[in-house]
């Protein structure tokens, strides 16, 4: 998926500056409890489906609408489970941003999991005992969707 148009006249403007973005992570878990993955292009990385909410648009509309863009998979979010603020990000053309992460558990709906939009080489289904190699943060993200009960916050600094 490009750039959303939104950033694009944003970076037209402000060039390489950091934006403060809101962004979206999906924890799509199916009924046997296996939870979605997909390998992004641009690093390797294994990750959860994750996207920029676009303006105006609802947070939850935003997680499913990114499943079914990157994964093909029709989704339900459910519960969103933690709101955290990700690390500064630098890209290789110098662009930099910051993003507000919203962290939904998902539910499965349907769809057979597929690399749809170019973002990710591979999609799948891994049980949560035999995950591949994700971030710290990615698994932390997971284990807080799973775990339940009431959204987790976190604050920095005093």
């Amino acid at each position: 998926m490009p750039t959303p148009e939104f950033i694009v006249s944003l970076r037209e403007k402000i060039g390489h500056e950091s934006l403060w973005l809101s962004g979206v992570t999906a924890v799509v878990q199916r009924d046997d409890g296996d939870v979605l993955l997909a390998r992004r292009a641009d690093d390797g990385q294994w990750t959860s489906v994750t996207g920029i909410i676009d303006p105006g648009e609802e947070p939850a509309d935003a997680a499913e609408r990114e499943v079914l863009e990157e994964a093909g998979l029709v989704v339900v979010a459910e519960r969103l489970a933690w709101v955290h603020v990700l690390p500064p990000h630098t890209w290789p053309n110098g662009d930099r941003a910051q993003f507000l992460d919203l962290v939904f558990r998902c539910r499965y709906v349907s769809g057979d999991p597929s690399p749809v939009d170019g973002e990710n080489t591979e999609v799948g289904w891994f049980g949560l005992d035999a995950l591949p190699t994700v971030s710290a943060g990615q698994r932390e993200g997971i284990e807080v969707a799973l775990a339940g009960g009431v959204a987790r916050f976190e604050r920095h600094g005093g």
